[in-house]
């Protein structure tokens, strides 16, 4: 089965890495699967997602991009 939260990001990319933390968390505290996806190994979510990550999908809808907040992940997942 897929993970219901995915994030989308890149190396070297301090917003993702603080996104990370916050998907590690609040998954971790739900018991969540989720993944990572780093944009610069597929060219059409390196185009589509460029300059807006990192950003969150919780069931393939977005929840969150740039800053990701904890408490609205919180909520997309219940």
């Amino acid at each position: 089965m897929p993970a219901r939260v995915l994030l989308l990001g890149r190396a070297g990319c301090h917003l993702c890495d603080d996104a990370r933390a916050v998907v590690e968390a609040v998954c971790g505290e739900r018991g969540e699967a989720w993944e990572e996806v780093d944009i610069d190994t597929d060219a059409d979510l390196k185009a589509r997602y460029g300059d807006e990550i990192p950003v969150v999908k919780v069931d393939g809808e977005t929840v969150g991009f740039w800053r990701i907040d904890a408490d609205r992940l919180h909520r997309a997942l219940s």
